[in-house]
This record gives structure tokens, sequence and C-alpha cells, in this order.
């Protein structure tokens, strides 16, 4: 994207080549072309209406589920902030704005008696969760969402149902461009202290089994079974991404910086000094060597966006 495009005068912060890997979890990526962080949900309609048509749009949460390659990104990056982060709870339902954290959900959620303890140990904001269909522990957004809002790319608020999302295993149907803005839940009641002991429970399951102080980006692959871990004592692994990595000999596998953690092998590791390119590569590696071994086609879990690096000898031109 040329920066001489006529950009819109928000009220928000808009920032022309704004690197994006100290915002990533794996803390790789080049500059996004701009990146628009409104100031509230008129300010972002309001962008969006006067963006001119063609110009691209990409959302982006915390980057928890992310690698943006090391060339960046030729679109306008939006990240929401603070005016997007409220949690409200209303009798058995809660509402909260697409930048509010999964965790912080599920315990607001929980000090009030209701149960969508299934978030707490997702990685991510609300907006992630809902455009991936996140879960765990056989729960997922599809089983609680009542309803989602998101303003299009024409700068209109709208109401989506989980039927116009079609919602399916990490995965939804939002249209190129439309950036959501706030979802609301409906969960079974509970004691708040029992909940709470359970999501105590999930988070010391999860970091015996997670590389949870390592820098990844949560689950690399989706399950090719097509669901999550239950978590119950007869839940089954021959077909989850962590067990067809290790029978293809992949778990602590390198390149460079990158790594397949020892300690969980579905979990792509940046142990220090990876690139985007190294982090892609290894995991295009281990897909490679999984269908070797076995057939089965790993599918990406992680979003890869953006470009590759240009070569210097194309940045300088070849005499």
């Amino acid at each position: 994207m040329k920066s001489s495009v006529d950009m819109p005068t928000p009220r928000g912060r808009l920032t022309p080549h704004r690197p994006l890997d100290d915002l990533t979890w794996l803390r790789v990526g080049g500059p996004a072309d701009w990146f628009f962080q409104p100031a509230d949900l008129d300010d972002l309609c309001d962008f969006l209406r006067d963006l001119p048509p063609d110009v691209p749009v990409f959302p982006m949460g915390v980057g928890s589920n992310l690698i943006v390659r090391d060339g960046g990104i030729r679109a306008v990056v939006i990240r929401l902030g603070r005016g997007f982060n409220g949690i409200a709870v209303e009798g058995n339902r809660v509402t909260a704005g697409a930048a509010a954290l999964d965790a912080h959900v599920a315990k607001k959620a929980a000090e009030a008696g209701v149960d969508l303890t299934f978030l707490r140990t997702i990685p991510g904001s609300i907006g992630g969760a809902v455009r991936m269909n996140a879960g765990c522990y056989g729960s997922y957004v599809a089983d609680h969402l009542v309803e989602a809002k998101a303003v299009t790319r024409a700068g209109d608020l709208v109401t989506l149902t989980p039927d116009d999302l079609r919602l399916a295993y990490r995965q939804s149907h939002l249209p190129e461009g439309w950036v959501l803005v706030e979802a609301t839940f409906e969960g079974a009641a509970g004691d708040p202290a029992a909940l709470e002991a359970k999501m105590a429970d999930q988070i010391a399951r999860r970091d015996a089994s997670q590389p949870t102080k390592d820098r990844s980006a949560g689950s690399t692959f989706r399950n090719p079974a097509g669901f999550s871990s239950t978590g119950q004592a007869d839940d089954t692994h021959e077909l989850k991404a962590w067990k067809v990595i290790d029978d293809a000999g992949m778990r602590g596998a390198t390149l460079a910086g990158a790594q397949m953690s020892p300690k969980h092998s579905n979990f792509l590791v940046n142990t220090g000094g990876a690139t985007a390119a190294d982090l892609e590569g290894l995991g295009e590696e281990v897909r490679k060597r999984v269908f070797q071994h076995s057939g089965i086609e790993l599918e990406w879990e992680i979003m890869r966006i953006g470009e590759p690096a240009v070569p210097e000898t194309d940045a300088q031109g070849t005499e």
C-alpha cells in the first residue's frame, strides 16, 4: 500500500509503518503500512466508512495466535484497546468487549456465578475467541455465544448470531475486513467458589503440560480429529496434533531459533532470535514429516499473515 493513500483523520491513533513484532506473543513480524487504535466505537465506524474501499483491513487482537511475516502487512491493522474491553454480567449472560481478555471474562463471570470457565486458559481476547470459535475441555464459543456485534468494512454496526458466523472447529465466516467489537455469552449458574476451584485446576493442568513460560502462540496445528482435548479420563489421543507430531519424530525439532517444544510438541516456540520465516519454515517441515509418516495433512491453527521479507539483493537492486 502506498503511503500516499488519502487516509481518514480519526480521533484515535493512526501510525504509519508500525512494527508489529512487539505486539505478537512470538515477538516476530515486520511493519503494518498503517496501525489504527480507535478512540471509541464511533471513531472506528467513521474510520472504516471513510477509508478508501480498496485499502485492506486486518483486525488484530493481542497477537496470541499469530505469525506476522517478516516483510510486514500491506494493510491497515486495527487493534482495539480501552473502550472495547468492558465486561458486564446480567443474570446468566455476560457481555464483553472484543478487547477483553478471555481469562478476565472467565474470572468476572465466575465471580457472578456464571460458568464460562472454559475461557480461563484460552490465550488472547474475546474478538479472537469468537473469530476462531475458541474452545477447550470440550466447550467452545459456539456452545455459549448468544450474539456478537461487528463493524462492517463500510462502517456499519451490525449484530450477528452464531448462525450468521457459521461457527465450526477453529473457524468462523466473518466477512473480510469486518471488526468484531462485542460478544454476549450465556453460561450455566454455578457457585463462585466452585467455579474458581475449577479454573485453578485447569490452570494447574495447563501449566503442567504446556510451555506457558516460553514465547509461543498456543496450539500450532488443529487436531486432525476435529475437536479439542476434553480433559476427561476417556479422552482419545490418536488423532491429536501433538501425537502425530510425536509419531513423526518432530518433538523438539529446531530451525534456527524456532523449536517444537519438548514439553508439548504442538507448541511452536521462539527460543530467541527466530524470524517469522524460521517459525513458519519449521511448521511447514513438521507438516511435511507428519504427512510422510502417517498421510495426515496438519492444518495450521496459528494465523499467518503478511509478506515475507524482501531479500537484500532485491531490495538494493542488482548490477
